[in-house]
């Protein structure tokens, strides 16, 4: 079914908004459909504003279409009032480009960034007219694929996808397309079709595996049904990043998105080895994008854009080895057009004056630096590799060239915590002060303001604290509790994140197979963009993990043992699980590791580049 504007422009100029469902943006792609055999529908799920922001879905986007005979068009979830007369219209969930309802697509595909938005998954397929279980699905039509950061642990979702894409799906996902290719021209069944991608590297098919598991509820067993399929599913990276697809231009919303700007990704990976950070591990080994590229890049979609804000992105980007000559070579280009450099992501132990001083020269802006925990004891659990002479060095850095604001990030409920490392939180406020005051006044503004943000810490696959019991609700609300009591002033600022949205998201982070009906409740029950607060239903979940006769706690609460069979261990992300024990084990001694730059410490992911790996 194909929509025309026309036809909804009443409907339209009822919802707020009508810009996020009209596409005919500029650069947007649309192809002869006499000249396509595949039609791929990329599925973000959360709305238009957020998912326009988002640099993953431009580069796939972008890269699906230089394919020939495929054409990927962008598919967002509705705000409740679009969806709420959509569904009284009885209109389908379509695309931006060609407004072509979802069940139209042969393939399907969901960018997994946040375990919330998995009832949202569903919506979007049950809107689109596409049956939500795999098993309901036939033909080689509405073949629904799972990739992101959520894929590296894709058990809670496994009953809904015919498969995930493991890694990095530049050069993935046209691979997939062809081979879809394939199975029409030789007419394959869907159960031939999805075998044969099976045995396609870094991808991983559900239905053709099957988990057993001990009265105790634990894993004992995860193993292939049919001869050929691998044992062990590998990630898939880009080798060179200098020469894979990156845009020339980008579609322009017609209305604002959260991050409105050109983002050019610096490197993927990280040095570092935080033991809490998920992303630091998925993305190892490092690879870096050279200086001259990243101009080239940067100055072509500034020009084909006009966009007046260029951001630079990656985990670290003061860990970018050429990060000030490629500084250099933007603010020559960015400085004389009025446009905006923002760089962050800095990191507070190799923050330079001279970086500080260029980036201040372009706009003033508020530092943020990621802190984890307010006691040296505690970063050195989570081996944060930062110190308070780290900490004092960047901040009279920021205040000598003119900032006056601080934002600083905490968690709270880490691994071996104690009610000093909380206290250790408004120690640091007041040391930030200190700072600021004791900088000469000719070079600092009257007064300074810190933000304190603390989340709760969550335990994720693929890290060091993948075996570790989360905090309790009862015990993070008396860690708020006790925050809010002994930080805040006039000058310091405290948030803290909602510990219940953490909480679930917990149970779906470690989850397995036997979620499924609970995630499918919560979508049948009114659950969708459960990563907006004003939406996300706790008592909901509860009443979901109850129909379904599940423990949350099981999931989220349990400390588990370094030799239980974890549900995401069949795949390979190149990091060993020896590995991440081994780095467990040291937290517990608050023994830091140093980081990539320093010394390579074995954790084997260098060795998917073919390069040397002390491991």
């Amino acid at each position: 079914m194909t929509y025309k504007t026309e036809d909804m422009r009443e409907l339209l100029l009822e919802v707020q908004k009508p810009a996020r469902y009209v596409g005919g943006e500029m650069g947007q792609t649309v192809k002869d459909l006499r000249e396509v055999d595949i039609r791929f529908g990329f599925c973000f799920p959360d709305i238009y504003d957020i998912g326009m922001s988002h640099l993953g879905l431009r580069i796939l986007y972008g890269s699906l279409n230089e394919q020939k005979g495929t054409w990927c068009e962008r598919f967002f979830q509705p705000w409740p009032d679009m969806e709420e007369r959509m569904r009284a219209e009885g209109i389908r969930l379509y695309s931006m480009e060609s407004h072509t309802s979802l069940d139209e697509y042969d393939l399907i595909g969901f960018t997994l960034q946040y375990e919330m938005c998995y009832p949202t998954v569903l919506n979007m397929l049950e809107l689109g007219g596409v049956p939500i279980y795999a098993k309901d699905r036939k033909g080689l039509k509405h073949i629904v694929v799972g990739g992101g950061p959520c894929a590296y642990n894709p058990e809670p979702l496994a009953d809904f996808f015919d498969v995930f894409s493991i890694g990095e799906g530049e050069e993935a996902l046209p691979e997939l397309a062809d081979k879809l290719r394939e199975a029409k021209a030789k007419g394959w069944s869907r159960e031939k079709f999805l075998y044969e991608v099976s045995k396609m590297e870094s991808f991983y098919v559900p239905s053709l595996y099957e988990a057993a598991y001990k009265e105790d509820g634990t894993l004992a067993a995860f193993t292939p049904l049919k001869e050929g399929v691998p044992a062990v599913v590998h990630k898939r990276i880009i080798k060179e990043l200098d020469k894979v697809y990156y845009p020339k231009t980008q579609i322009i919303p017609f209305t604002e998105a959260v991050h409105d700007r050109v983002t050019i990704e610096l490197f993927r990976g990280c040095i570092r080895g935080c033991r809490f950070c998920q992303a630091g591990m998925l993305f190892r080994p490092i690879r870096c994008k050279s200086a001259d590229t990243l101009i080239h890049d940067a100055c072509t979609l500034l020009e084909n854009t006009g966009y007046e804000q260029l951001s630079l992105c990656s985990l670290s980007s003061s860990d970018y080895p050429e990060i000030e000559p490629l500084v250099d070579g933007l603010i020559n280009y960015t400085e004389p057009r009025g446009i905006n450099l923002s760089l962050p992501s800095l990191r507070a132990d190799n923050f330079s004056k001279e970086l500080a001083a260029k980036i201040t020269g372009v706009k003033k802006s508020t530092f943020t630096f990621a802190a984890e925990a307010g006691s040296q004891r505690l970063r050195d659990v989570i081996n944060k590799n930062v110190t308070e002479t780290d900490i004092e060095k960047s901040c009279r850095i920021a205040f000598e060239n003119g900032n006056s604001s601080v934002k600083l990030y905490f968690m709270m409920g880490l691994p071996t915590e104690t009610e000093e490392d909380l206290a250790a939180i408004r120690s640091m406020a007041d040391k930030i002060i200190g700072y600021f005051y004791d900088t000469d006044k000719s070079k600092r503004n009257r007064f300074i303001k810190i933000a304190m943000s603390v989340a709760t810490f969550i335990p994720k696959p693929f890290t060091a604290f993948q075996w570790e019991a989360q905090n309790t609700e009862s015990e993070i609300r008396q860690k708020q509790e006790y925050l809010k009591k002994t930080v805040g002033s006039k000058q310091v600022t405290l948030s803290c994140h909602d510990c219940r949205t953490s909480l679930i998201e917990a149970v779906l982070a470690r989850g397995d197979r036997r979620l499924a009906p609970a995630i499918a409740y919560v979508a049948q029950n009114g659950g969708r963009l459960d990563a907006w607060t004003e939406y996300f239903s706790y008592e909901r979940w509860q009443e979901a993990f109850r129909a379904a006769g599940i423990d949350p706690d099981f999931y989220s609460a349990r400390k588990r043992d370094f030799e239980e069979l974890l549900p995401w261990d069949f795949i390979d992300i190149g990091v060993t699980k020896a590995y991440l024990k081994k780095e467990a084990e040291r937290s517990y001694r608050a023994e830091t590791t140093p980081n990539c730059k320093e010394q390579c410490t074995g954790c084997g992911a260098n060795q998917m580049m073919g390069r040397k790996c002390d491991v």
